[in-house]
């Protein structure tokens, strides 16, 4: 019988990670036995229908170490008896002294609690993100002398210590990521040819059928023929949806439209008093969060979608958005920039269309094409549908996944020699 698997994630369930919750459900169904851990309880009132079917436990550490001293200091007690503490406690002090933060603290508060409750027959510890996440599994991980492994994704490649990512690389058995822009940034932080693999998320067509409705050839041209444009993506500034309402605010006067709005974030309020001052409070719908059954419907019922990415002051980006993916399945045009892993999918004019990024100017040039012309619209959804379809079937991505978990690699062959 297969030992189980935990996998560590910062916050479960998430509405902005349903890449995630497909991912464990597919492998689950292939008959990984799978425990979840999160960092945090979850924060978004609504729920994907994807979680409901997970099986997987849940265990929920301490957000904050003080909110459950006790538990924490049981914790303590317990995991000093075991084989890898003094080893773990080394590698923490070590991080430490680099990293001197109240999270480091936390991140080591919640690998005891990880290390003490888990199952006692657990193999194996995957983290999804190479920064916090991957940073309580590898302390845990450690302390029960078991392997680890890691998906890295956007934000903690990209704003995470080089020496940190390093070291987490060397360490774990191995480590995927889901662009090649982000696989070869990896690379070359890495010692060992086989530490990083590139496997895309891709999407479950079986939840993404194709549309049975045609869209109408609306072209902005009257109130009747308003064309719909939509945006899916937390309100944070990697999602460069200023950039976007100073574009839609310069279209011509004689153009009609309108704009939605998916999702949450901590800069909706600011958005919302931009819009008010551009002008065009009036021709958005802001939707806040909202479970992936009312997104679909939102993709067969728009015209384009539009998600102008950009890299952030901090250094955060997107990898490769899920929601791009998630929109050409249903023929939508999908207007973007060249961020990342966002020419993976979207190649210009043909099965997308990208603007440089910062320029509202040209967004707004580009939008006007995309409100007044439906046949670029059909032409260039059709094949961004296609490809797709053809080349990002989730099956492929998990087929890899099963084939790590279950092929031990340089670092297991170091620990067994050592």
């Amino acid at each position: 019988m297969q030992a189980p698997i935990i996998f560590v994630l910062k916050g479960y369930p998430r509405l902005s990670e349903t890449f995630i919750a497909q991912e464990i459900l597919a492998l689950e169904r292939a008959g990984l036995d799978i425990r979840i851990v999160s960092l945090r309880h979850p924060t978004d009132k609504n729920v994907h229908p994807i979680n409901s079917e997970i099986t997987a436990p849940v265990l929920y550490l301490p957000e904050y170490l003080r909110d459950e001293p006790r538990r924490v200091l049981n914790a303590w007690r317990t995991a000093r008896q075991l084989p890898g503490y003094k080893q773990a406690f080394r590698s923490w002090l070590r991080d430490l002294r680099r990293d001197l933060t109240v999270n480091r603290v936390r991140r080591f508060g919640q690998a005891l609690v990880l290390a003490t409750e888990m199952p006692g027959d657990t193999g194996h510890l995957h983290a999804h993100f190479l920064h916090t996440p991957a940073s309580v599994c590898r302390y845990a991980a450690i302390m029960h002398s078991l392997p680890w492994t890691c998906s890295a994704h956007a934000k903690d490649i990209w704003t995470s210590p080089d020496w940190e990512l390093s070291e987490k690389l060397d360490t774990a058995e191995w480590t995927v990521t889901c662009t090649q822009f982000g696989a070869e940034h990896l690379a070359k932080l890495a010692k060992r040819d086989d530490a990083v693999h590139l496997v895309y998320h891709g999407l479950d067509l079986s939840r993404f059928d194709t549309p049975k409705a045609a869209r109408l050839a609306l072209d902005g041209g009257s109130p009747e023929t308003a064309t719909q444009l939509l945006t899916v993506g937390r309100a944070v500034p990697k999602k460069g949806l200023d950039i976007l309402l100073t574009a839609l605010a310069a279209l011509p006067d004689d153009l009609h439209w309108r704009w939605h709005h998916v999702g949450g974030g901590e800069l909706l309020p600011d958005l919302q008093a931009q819009a008010a001052e551009l002008g065009i409070g009036d021709r958005i719908v802001w939707h806040g969060s909202k479970p992936q059954d009312f997104v679909l419907q939102l993709y067969r019922d728009c015209d384009a979608f539009v998600l102008p990415c950009r890299v952030s002051d901090d250094g955060d980006r997107d990898g490769l958005p899920n929601v791009l993916m998630e929109a050409s399945s249903q023929g939508l045009v999908c207007v973007s920039t060249p961020i990342s892993g966002v020419p993976e999918l979207v190649h210009d004019g043909e099965t997308g269309l990208l603007v440089p990024s910062e320029d509202a100017g040209a967004l707004s040039s580009v939008l006007a094409s995309v409100i007044t012309q439906p046949d670029l619209r059909e032409r260039i959804g059709k094949a961004a549908e296609a490809r797709v379809r053809h080349e990002f079937d989730h099956t492929s991505g998990i087929d890899r996944l099963l084939d790590l978990f279950a092929k031990p690699s340089e670092v297991s062959e170091r620990r067994k020699a050592s």
